[in-house]
């Protein structure tokens, strides 16, 4: 079992270093802004060779070492017992661990990511799982999903509802077996989601419309990456125009920051950024809103964030400070209902290429 030897080949590292009379510590690669890199060969933004040393000389590195044991010792069970639990689980689990319970899930969190790096897995390989995300695709591809109750075929327009077909937690359980789109259209908000449905987006532009319902979890920009290298279909993002869902499509085409290490498994950096732009709110006219000081600040360290070091975002991001404002979605419904289905997307999508006049 290669992730189970993987997760006890670090205890056994600690306990070498303790049988050898050493203080036990272990080296992680620094999880920070300024250790990542471009990755030429896959497009992707990943950890650099920075490292940082996790030790028992202080009594915070201890506490991280004692949890991390006690952590490989509970997935060695459920792995062993072919168990899962979620994040939020395997957080209170270690209410019974004594001084090795963890203070905030944050904490248990950021652990799973540290065995994630040491052993060069995702966390599914320990049978962890995060809490249900409910993000969706709607459209015309059909699909084979193997559950534990066995293999079931659908159709993500034809066999589900307009809420459409719920991602599942780990997404290479899926086979792609048919799919008549031509592009994927990955929404921020369900209110925006539900408005494409509603006005037929799906059909009249053969598009896979995925809501990505707010920062989009693992699986579903693993399952962006999966349409876009296996399918070749073009993705596009759809968000709000503010500093937060910048960093949403940042997520899905450069890789987040917090995970970098999975990088070339879940980003699509061919992915694209349809809106809202801060030129559309000059362009079109749209309502906004002031920028707050969080704003302003999460503005600012946009700019020195190496992944939107391009001409494009530089320009966007230095108008929208001159201009102090930022707008929603919703703010094209100025238009009617239809503006967003009928003009904008339409417009956009054909200057970015992914239609055809």
């Amino acid at each position: 079992m290669d992730s189970l030897s993987k997760l006890l080949s670090i205890v056994e590292e600690i306990y070498d270093q303790m049988k050898r009379g050493e203080i036990p510590e272990i080296k992680l690669t620094t999880r920070t802004k300024s250790n990542i890199e471009f990755k030429e060969s896959s497009e992707v933004w990943v950890y650099g060779g920075k490292k940082s040393i996790r030790s028992a000389k202080s009594v915070k590195g201890a506490y991280q070492l004692l949890r991390m044991v006690y952590v490989i010792g509970f997935l060695k069970e459920q792995l062993i017992q072919n168990r899962s639990s979620t994040l939020r689980e395997l957080y209170y689990i270690s209410e019974n661990w004594g001084i090795a319970k963890f203070n905030e899930q944050l904490e248990s969190d950021r652990l799973i990511e540290d065995l994630e790096i040491l052993t060069g897995l995702q966390r599914e390989s320990f049978n962890v799982r995060p809490e249900e995300d409910g993000a969706t695709i709607f459209g015309d591809v059909k699909i084979r999903e193997r559950t534990r109750r066995g293999k079931r075929i659908i159709h993500c327009q034809d066999d589900v509802g307009e809420a459409g077909y719920q991602i599942p937690t780990n997404v290479d359980n899926i086979e792609f077996l048919e799919c008549n789109a031509d592009f994927v259209i990955a929404i921020e908000t369900g209110g925006m989601r539900d408005r494409l449905v509603e006005n037929g987006f799906d059909e009249d532009y053969n598009a896979l419309i995925v809501h990505l319902k707010g920062q989009p979890a693992r699986s579903t920009r693993r399952l962006l990456k999966r349409l876009n290298t296996e399918l070749n279909l073009p993705v596009v993002v759809f968000t709000d125009g503010d500093p937060w869902s910048y960093r949403i499509y940042a997520s899905v085409a450069y890789g987040s920051i917090k995970s970098a290490h999975l990088s070339e498994y879940l980003a699509t950096p061919s992915a694209m950024f349809v809106g809202i732009r801060p030129s559309d709110i000059l362009k079109y006219k749209l309502p906004s809103d002031k920028l707050t000081d969080e704003d302003i600040k999460a503005l600012n360290a946009i700019l020195s964030d190496p992944r939107f070091d391009v001409e494009f975002w530089r320009r966007e991001v230095k108008l929208q400070l001159e201009l102090g404002r930022k707008s929603e979605q919703q703010a094209l419904a100025k238009y009617g209902l239809s503006f967003v289905t009928d003009v904008y997307l339409p417009e956009r999508l054909t200057e970015l290429g992914v239609l055809r006049r």
